[in-house]
Parts: structure tokens; sequence; C-alpha cells
């Protein structure tokens, strides 16, 4: 059981809300990294499609290419062999040159998934976790609005319904949060699928309980409007000095 073109053609029609309509993600992310989107950036975030969108994406758009790392990035070089096993690590034309129409779902969707319990139900949405330090969302999941959140649950209930390879992908990532988080002794912070909350508890075995989102921690430069400041100013003298 495998996506095909027309699931990913129903994808771009029916996913293009933004996260938030008064916020712009990436103007908050930018400055910290010489001025491009941390999630538009191939050397933060490699995207990844799945052949058949790849196949669907190639048909509507020139704006993509398989991504081909400097061999002498061995992390980038071992990353994209990884992708490349189940999927096509891509690049656009950078965020200038975006056509908001032919995004890949992983662009549209950034930084969430479906967070899937152990039982295999998709109770909301998760978040890739080894971004807290860079995306700005991430330490600000209160301004992630309902339609995007209503977008997201209704293209992904379609597509692990449609494709057992994204199912069982999306349950293992779920699974590595729930480890990642009980490890730290934090909870896990979700956006449920009517756009509330919910909290994993660590070490309970997945235990899932409402939450409000002031529980959920900041990271990095996110931390507060003080910390952000500084970290500009700091990143500011950083890039004028290269």
């Amino acid at each position: 059981m495998t996506a095909r073109k027309k699931h990913y053609e129903k994808i771009y029609r029916d996913f293009t809300a933004s996260i938030s309509t008064k916020h712009d993600c990436g103007q908050y992310c930018a400055p910290l990294n010489d001025g491009q989107p941390v999630c538009c950036d191939v050397d933060q975030a490699i995207p990844a499609a799945s052949p058949p969108e790849w196949k669907a994406m190639k048909k509507r758009t020139e704006m993509w290419s398989k991504y081909k790392p400097d061999p002498k990035d061995k992390h980038a070089v071992k990353e994209v062999k990884n992708i490349n096993e189940t999927c096509i690590a891509c690049v656009c034309n950078g965020a200038a040159n975006c056509e908001r129409d032919n995004r890949m779902l992983a662009c549209r969707s950034f930084p969430f998934f479906p967070y899937l319990t152990k039982e295999g139900e998709f109770i909301g949405l998760g978040y890739y976790w080894i971004f807290e330090d860079r995306c700005w969302v991430i330490s600000n999941l209160q301004i992630v609005e309902s339609d995007f959140v209503k977008e997201f649950v209704e293209v992904f209930d379609m597509l692990l319904d449609a494709d057992e390879g994204e199912y069982e992908a999306f349950l293992e990532q779920s699974a590595q949060m729930r480890k990642v988080f009980s490890r730290r002794g934090q909870i896990l912070p979700l956006i449920d699928r009517e756009g509330g909350y919910l909290k994993i508890l660590p070490k309970s075995g997945g235990k899932v309980e409402h939450a409000d989102v002031k529980e959920f921690i900041k990271y990095g430069p996110y931390v507060s409007d003080k910390a952000y400041k500084k970290e500009v100013k700091q990143m500011e003298k950083i890039f004028a000095a290269e």
C-alpha cells in the first residue's frame, strides 16, 4: 500500500495554510542563520520526498532538484545516504525564489510530523526536536493557527491511510520522540487534532494528558526576548567579520 501521484496532488491543493498569519517565522530564525530561514537552508534541513511525491512535483515545476552534498561534508553525505534509502533528498531554488504552490510536503509541514501513540493512533502534531535550538516555532507553539492544524490533520489522515511506509516511519519517529523526552525527564509537547495542547509524561509508557502551552519549554536563543536580541547582535558581528 503506497501513496500515488493523486494523493500528493490533493495534498498540494488542500494543504496551503501558513503556520501563522500574524508571524513570519522565517524572520525570527533568519537573523541567526546568515539571513536564511532555517527550514529553507539545505545546510540546516535537507528536504526529503517519497518517490511518488518526487514524480508528482517534477511534473509541476523545475524548482526542485536532487541534492548532492559536498563530498567533504561527511555529515551531509551520511544524512543524504540515509534519506535516499527510502526517499529522495532534494533541494529547491532558495527562499527568495520559492514557489509556494510548489512546496514539498516536508516544507508545508515543517517543523511538525504526525505523532502516533504506541497503539498507532494519530493524536496530534509532534515536532522534529533536533531543530529546537534553531526553529522559533518550536519555542512558540501558541502561534500555530487552527487552519494549519486542520489542514495538517486532514492530509496526514489521508496519507497515513494510503501509505503503509509513511505510517511505519512516523510510528517510529513518535517512539523515538518519547524515548528522547523520557531520557530528559521532560514532558513531550503536542498540538492536538483540534489545535489544543497535550503532553506525554516522561517514563509513563506514553501516558497522554491535556496541557497548557505555558508548560512547554523554550529553547536556545528563544528562551526570552533579551536572549534573542543578544544572540542576534552576536551573530551580526560574526557575519560581518566573515
